[in-house]
This record gives C-alpha cells, sequence and structure tokens, in this order.
C-alpha cells in the first residue's frame, strides 16, 4: 500500500529538523555545564537537560494549538502578566539585589520573562486589526506604545534594565514590520540618543552606571567593577583556534571567571572548545534564527507574520546581547545565552517563543511571502 507508515501523523508532521537543533545546542550546553561544575551533573548540567526535555515538550503541546487560539487568549495572557508584574513589586522575592520573582510554592517565577513574548503578541495582535491604510495615522502608534510602556515601567522599578530592552526591543520590532513610517524610527531614535546622557545620569541606578563606564573602559578597575568582562576576555582569548580540550579550562575551574554557568557561559565554552566550538554555537543560532524568519516570510497570516519576526528577534536579542557581553562590546546586564546558560526562566521564554512558531509553521503558508 503506497503512502502506509506506521508512525502516526501527529509525529511524523512534527518539524524534527528544528527540534533535532534545539536538542544539539541544549546538550551542548549540559556538556558545558557539566565541565563548569568540574565533570559533575550537580548542580547545574542535569537540571539543565531535564528543564529543556520538560520545556520542550510543553513547545510541542504549545505548537498543537491554532493561531486563532493564540489570539483569543493574546489579552488576558497580556493582562495576566501584567497583574503578575503588579504582584512582584508588592509581594515579590529578592535575589541578587532585585525584586523579581513570585514564590509560588514549587517554583519561584519571573514574570518579567514571560512579558517578552506577550508583548510581542499583543502589538502584533493590534496591528493585525488595523488597515494597513492606517499605519501612518498617530492611532497605529498610541496603543502599542502603551502597551509596552506598562510592563516596562514595571520591570525598570525591579531594577531590570536588560529585560526592559528586550521588552521594549520586540515591540518594536513588531512595528517596524506593520509598516509605521521610517521617519517615526528614525526621529525617535534621534530623541533617544540626546536623551542618553540624562538618562545615564538621573534614571541609572549606580550599579548600572558602573556597568556603562566599565563597557567603556574596563582596564580602569581590573579588579572591581571590569573583573568580569577582562576575565571573560582572558578565557576566550586562551581558548585558541581549538581549546585547551574538555574539562582543561583553567579560568572556570579555578573560579577566576565569574557567572561561567550563567552570564559567561560563552566564555567557558571557549576557552575549553576554542573558535571551533564558538563558530559552531554561532551557526547553530543562525539556523534557528533562519528557521524562525522564514516561519514569517511564509505565513499566510499577517498576525502570523509579526508574531513569527518578533518573537523571533526576541531570541535574537538574548544571542547578540549575550555574545556582546561577554566580548565587550556591550555592558553586563545579566541577558542569559540561549540553551547553553544555566536557568529556568530564560529558557522558559525561549521554549515559549519557539512553541509558538512551531503553531505558526502548521499553519496555511502564504504563496507570496509578503507582509499583507
Amino acid at each position: 500500500m503506497s503512502g502506509y507508515t506506521i508512525i502516526p501523523s501527529q509525529i511524523s508532521s512534527l518539524p524534527w529538523k528544528i527540534i533535532f537543533l534545539l536538542i544539539a545546542l541544549a546538550s551542548f550546553g549540559t556538556t558545558i555545564l557539566y565541565s563548569a561544575a568540574d565533570g559533575n551533573l550537580q548542580p547545574w548540567a542535569g537540571p539543565h537537560m531535564v528543564r529543556f526535555l520538560i520545556m520542550l515538550a510543553g513547545a510541542i503541546i504549545m505548537s498543537r494549538f491554532s493561531l486563532d487560539f493564540w489570539k483569543a487568549i493574546t489579552f488576558p495572557v497580556y493582562l495576566s502578566v501584567l497583574l503578575m508584574l503588579v504582584g512582584v513589586e508588592v509581594v515579590g522575592s529578592l535575589g541578587g539585589g532585585s525584586q523579581r520573582w513570585l514564590n509560588l510554592g514549587f517554583m519561584r517565577l519571573q514574570p518579567s520573562e514571560l512579558m517578552k513574548p506577550a508583548v510581542v503578541i499583543a502589538v502584533a495582535w493590534f496591528y493585525d486589526r488595523l488597515p494597513p491604510s492606517r499605519s501612518a495615522d498617530l492611532v497605529s502608534l498610541i496603543p502599542p506604545l502603551v502597551l509596552m510602556a506598562l510592563p516596562a515601567i514595571l520591570v525598570l522599578l525591579q531594577p531590570d534594565l536588560g529585560t526592559t530592552l528586550a521588552i521594549i526591543f520586540g515591540g518594536i520590532v513588531v512595528m517596524f514590520l506593520a509598516g509605521l513610517p521610517l521617519k517615526w524610527f528614525t526621529i525617535s531614535g534621534a530623541i533617544l540618543a540626546a536623551l542618553i546622557p540624562v538618562a545615564y545620569f538621573f534614571a541609572l541606578e549606580p550599579y548600572q552606571q558602573r556597568r556603562v563606564t566599565t563597557f567603556l573602559s574596563p582596564e580602569d578597575d581590573p579588579l572591581g567593577a571590569g573583573y568580569h568582562v577582562n576575565q571573560s576576555a582572558i578565557a576566550i582569548g586562551s581558548g585558541g583556534f581549538s581549546g585547551k580540550g574538555f574539562l582543561n579550562g583553567t579560568q572556570s575551574h579555578l573560579d577566576y571567571l565569574p557567572e561561567g554557568h550563567t552570564d559567561f557561559v560563552f566564555a567557558t565554552m571557549a576557552e575549553e572548545w576554542g573558535m571551533i566550538g564558538g563558530l559552531a554555537t554561532i551557526f547553530g543560532f543562525y539556523l534557528l534564527l533562519r528557521w524562525g524568519l522564514k516561519v514569517s516570510t511564509n505565513s499566510a497570516s499577517r498576525f502570523g507574520k509579526l508574531v513569527a519576526a518578533g518573537l523571533t528577534c526576541t531570541i535574537f536579542f538574548y544571542i547578540a546581547v549575550n555574545l556582546m557581553m561577554v566580548m565587550g562590546l556591550a555592558p553586563v546586564v545579566g541577558i542569559p545565552l540561549p540553551f547553553l546558560s544555566h536557568g529556568g526562566s530564560s529558557m522558559m521564554t525561549i521554549m515559549i517563543c519557539v512553541g509558538i512558531i512551531m503553531a505558526i509553521e502548521r499553519q496555511p503558508k502564504s504563496s507570496n511571502g509578503k507582509f499583507a
């Protein structure tokens, strides 16, 4: 019988190429965390892989829901996460000097992470209902700015500048792709550039100001504020072309490299796996981002196009900022590297993005690939 297969269609229809890519990235991350813990599965490597497998299953389940379902729950989800951010300000638990978590008993939840995809979907929902002919009207600008500003202000109060920037970035990407006039973005960029000195002196906390000055001149305080970046550069540089070898890193094993299992996990990897490992990791991320943008291009729905592109750019924000941060090209803002860094909240956000993009991929494809 032609066309007969013993594999159920629900299984064979899954996007196995991207699933295998995610497994490869997470497995490599587990290997790095295993080495960072001196050859032990605890406390990072084992929980990292278990958490990934659970969230991968969740992403696959999310992919089975239709695009209409995601449209229907957009604002209930957005409002729920916004209320959780308010709850963080009232009863949130402290960690690392910041008030960012809600203690749910069985886990600590960081609502600001959930707001990253929520903002993208909410802004896309708005533009999906706005006729493209009105994209140059003021009505196309104010509501999305409000949708971004409310959570951004709450997250900035925690304080968490990195997450605030990620929330705004995702929303701005959707606004740009929705066809708003380019001059609006140009004027806004010029205004923001002019306000940078004001923001530095009056909006940033002292520790955030130190991060900026350290980024501009890390050698001024090599044993203090510049220690993280300097040790990261030493670890990456000492790895050379092929690295020192698995379990042979010195910067992380001798505790010279702070946060080698979270924010600076790329430096931990580069020391042992060298430029080869770094390029392989970046190529894996390239394949992931290319897939997301391809899903956006092929979607027949304006909502699907905007959401897939916005969520893909949210993942890109994590990757780009973390890599720039560990290489001294951006201030240290506490952005983890997807699938490699230890941490549940960030992985949850990434897998939510992946699950929704998978759901969009299952929808009917566009014949022309253009934004409607």
